[in-house]
């Protein structure tokens, strides 16, 4: 396949799986599943026609495994805004933690500490280098450190989805460093 077809057809399904599955007439069931069927027939109907193949190959080959394909249902990994419960059980974080994210924000992450802004959680990353390549997706990349063992020492709550990003509710600002 085409990699341009690829990242187009990824795009789609986060749009569709994360945040907008009403504009295709897709219903996700409350963990955010939707049937594969049903996803692949709202696509052509709404004038985005793909088949299993490609929809299988866009899943393996995504380097952040976004969609997780589970027999004949599809959903993605994390990152709603739409209400969900992706069902993921409490997990012990590492110590740190990471977060990406560019230079015109860090003075008012660092006044106000991180929130979902508009989705379910708060996304960390397990390392410096994918922290770093999530912020330099708005520009000149910031790493933060989070420090995700105290804060669950204190009582927060900690996720890891299964393409291993880390979620939590929010993070105070006293667990943040530059």
């Amino acid at each position: 396949m085409d990699e341009r077809r690829a990242v187009r057809i990824s795009k789609y399904l986060a749009r569709h799986l994360r945040h907008r599955p009403d504009r295709i007439g897709l219903t996700l069931d409350p963990g955010g599943w939707a049937g594969v069927t049903e996803l692949l027939a709202a696509c052509a109907a709404h004038g985005f026609p793909l088949t299993r193949a490609e929809l299988e190959h866009v899943v393996a080959v995504d380097g952040k495994r976004r969609y997780v394909l589970d027999g004949d249902r599809i959903r993605a990994a994390q990152g709603h805004s739409v209400q969900v419960d992706l069902d993921l059980p409490p997990a012990a974080p590492p110590d740190l933690l990471f977060h990406g994210t560019v230079g015109r924000a860090v003075a008012s992450i660092l006044r106000d500490g991180l929130l979902p802004m508009g989705r379910h959680a708060v996304h960390l990353s397990p390392d410096r280098e994918t922290a770093h390549r999530v912020g330099a997706r708005r520009g000149a990349p910031v790493v933060l450190l989070v420090e995700a063992g105290r804060m669950a020492a204190d009582g927060h709550v900690f996720h890891v989805s299964e393409n291993g990003v880390w979620l939590t509710a929010r993070v105070p600002p006293e667990y943040l460093r530059e």
